[in-house]
């Protein structure tokens, strides 16, 4: 499939771009309205643009560009952190204390990318930690899918491991960038 995008003229970075703003109105318009599950059907169709765009680009004969890295990078932020503001604005609808949670849980999930980019500023590898994107994503999108299903407790259950896990892996990564910086 992506060979044959690639020859009718599709890129990468458009795919990106398609994928990201499905992401983003999908879960503006359904999860503030409620619609956890259907929403995270929708969002989940979107977000596989995320892999797609990514076998484009190193398939394609220019290969992976510096500017399709950056997007793709700074487009992740965006979709992730829409999806939890659109969890978020239901719960401050709902006066649900659930919200300040996902709160913590936007920040992290914003700091962890972040002091990545920062320490490889200063030539630090600073991967890893206890919950990367990934881990995050399928926590979250579970949770709010199976809240949607109304299953009892899922949502809090999840929200708060994803706050737990994003302090964390905030800890280990400000912990590795300490230590290599006090070498």
């Amino acid at each position: 499939m992506a060979n044959a995008a690639l020859r009718v003229g599709i890129t990468p970075n458009a795919v990106t771009w398609v994928g990201a703003a499905g992401v983003v109105f999908s879960a503006l318009w359904f999860y503030p309205r409620g619609d956890f599950f259907l929403g995270t059907a929708v969002i989940s169709f979107f977000a596989l643009s995320d892999l797609f765009d990514g076998t484009m680009a190193r398939i394609s004969k220019s290969g992976a560009s510096a500017w399709g890295s950056f997007l793709d990078s700074t487009i992740d932020r965006v979709t992730d952190s829409s999806i939890l503001l659109g969890v978020v604005i239901y719960l401050f609808n709902h006066e649900d204390s659930l919200s300040l949670i996902v709160v913590i849980t936007l920040v992290t999930g914003l700091l962890v990318p972040y002091i990545r980019a920062k320490a490889e500023g200063f030539s630090i590898d600073c991967s890893g930690g206890i919950a990367e994107r990934t881990e995050r994503l399928i926590i979250a999108m579970s949770a709010i899918a199976l809240d949607g299903l109304h299953i009892d407790y899922v949502l809090s259950i999840g929200m708060w491991l994803l706050a737990i896990l994003g302090v964390i892996t905030v800890m280990q990564r400000m912990l590795i960038v300490r230590k290599a910086l006090h070498r």
